[in-house]
């Protein structure tokens, strides 16, 4: 039997037994396929028109404060694609200007069907010392059980957006990453629409003095680069192989199901969460992924693409004592600075080609990904090779010292 990617809700040695023989384990599951033919399918809105939309995304950015204030701002670009679809960087990416105008002040984005089961926020919020963003990636499994999770990673990221914008002016502690991600939690369950599902999640919030706090729960995650050098990375947090941390709402239904089979249940929480807080500085460049990044792409490779881009552009330049960050990078971020292309921005474009660089990893079925080296690791005897077909979803923050508090 293939190891599959198990989502949090239960996790037995039993299953039940069908009359035709089958035995379907209890608990719900996201399995891998060791093959794949093409990606052919047709990129249709599993919800249609009739669900609610999708995560809430501000077009947002740093808002003048105070020179003893204002130090850094977080550019932002963000590019997905779900795996049935075929990637259009022109119709699958977003780039958030730099300055948040009153036309713009209430321009959310409501809906993103081809971004599949993954999700990602984005807000200024109403407290313009903190810039809070992140993505979440919906279970899979639990379509055995007739439940999609989208509903659930993409109602998510729709309240985290919400809370961060809704967040007091007058709050002077920034709303952490954590507190974050618990009370969209707590809306999602007590809202009760989404009847069942589960998520994992990686929400960071950046405040103008270079602070960046993350809370990290399951396998999507973030690395941070500083200088064509890996600053920092994080650590998935599974349960066992391909069966990551995840918040979830379990149907009274398959609860009892698990009571009556002895199925154990996951009870994941935002308190689950890795957290950890870290200085940014001037040129950082910060990626928040979901799996189908990290399941197909190395961090040298993640690193490669943006050293490539970075460099290309002149925003990382060669100097008498090393690496060293261009006077241009500020202009390079703001809109129209990257002229003649679509993505104009040097955060879209590190984000389109991420994620297209993870798309042709996940189909090349020669080339072993990160995702494949587990399989083989842990189960040789599934010979399996190449990538792994998923959604993908990628956030990316180019960190930039305001031009007025330069030294």
């Amino acid at each position: 039997m293939c190891p599959m990617r198990t989502s949090s809700l239960l996790r037995s040695t039993q299953s039940i037994r069908y009359s035709a023989g089958r035995h379907v384990p209890i608990c719900v599951r996201r399995a891998f396929r060791p093959h794949y033919s093409s990606q052919s399918a047709l990129c249709v809105d599993p919800f249609g028109p009739s669900k609610r939309s999708f995560s809430v995304l501000r077009s947002l950015q740093s808002l003048p404060t105070s020179a003893s204030e204002a130090i850094f701002s977080y550019r932002v670009g963000a590019a997905f694609s779900a795996k049935g679809c075929h990637f259009n960087p022109e119709e699958d990416s977003f780039n958030f200007t730099s300055q948040l105008t009153a036309a713009s002040k209430r321009a959310f984005y409501t809906g993103q069907p081809k971004s599949g089961q993954d999700a990602f926020f984005i807000s200024g919020g109403n407290n313009a010392k903190n810039m809070a963003f992140g993505v979440a990636d919906g279970v899979g499994g639990w379509s055995d059980s007739g439940i999609d999770s989208a509903h659930f990673s993409h109602g998510l990221c729709q309240w985290m957006a919400r809370i961060a914008d809704e967040a007091p002016r007058s709050e002077k502690r920034s709303l952490a990453p954590r507190t974050l991600l618990r009370n969209a939690y707590d809306s999602i369950v007590k809202d009760g629409k989404i009847v069942g599902g589960g998520s994992t999640a990686c929400v960071a919030v950046g405040d103008r003095d270079g602070t960046l706090q993350v809370a990290n729960l399951g396998d999507s995650g973030f690395i941070h680069l500083r200088l064509n050098a890996v600053h920092h990375f994080s650590n998935p947090q599974t349960h066992a192989f391909n069966t990551p941390y995840q918040l979830s709402v379990v149907p009274p239904k398959i609860l009892a199901l698990a009571k009556l089979f002895g199925g154990n249940q996951f009870n994941d929480t935002p308190a689950d969460s890795n957290d950890t807080s870290h200085k940014v500085r001037h040129g950082d460049v910060l990626i928040f992924a979901t799996d189908g990044v990290w399941d197909n792409l190395s961090r040298l490779e993640l690193l490669k693409i943006v050293s490539r881009q970075m460099t290309g552009f002149q925003a990382w330049v060669t100097g008498d004592n090393g690496i060293q960050i261009s006077d241009d990078l500020n202009g390079l971020t703001e809109e129209g600075g990257i002229p003649k292309q679509h993505e104009n921005t040097l955060q879209t474009l590190l984000a389109v080609n991420i994620v297209r660089e993870a798309k042709a990893a996940s189909v090349n079925t020669r080339r072993d990904g990160p995702f494949a080296k587990e399989v083989q690791r842990h189960y040789p005897h599934e010979n399996y090779h190449g990538g792994k077909v998923d959604d993908i979803c990628v956030v990316v923050a180019v960190v930039v010292r305001d031009e007025k508090d330069k030294a």
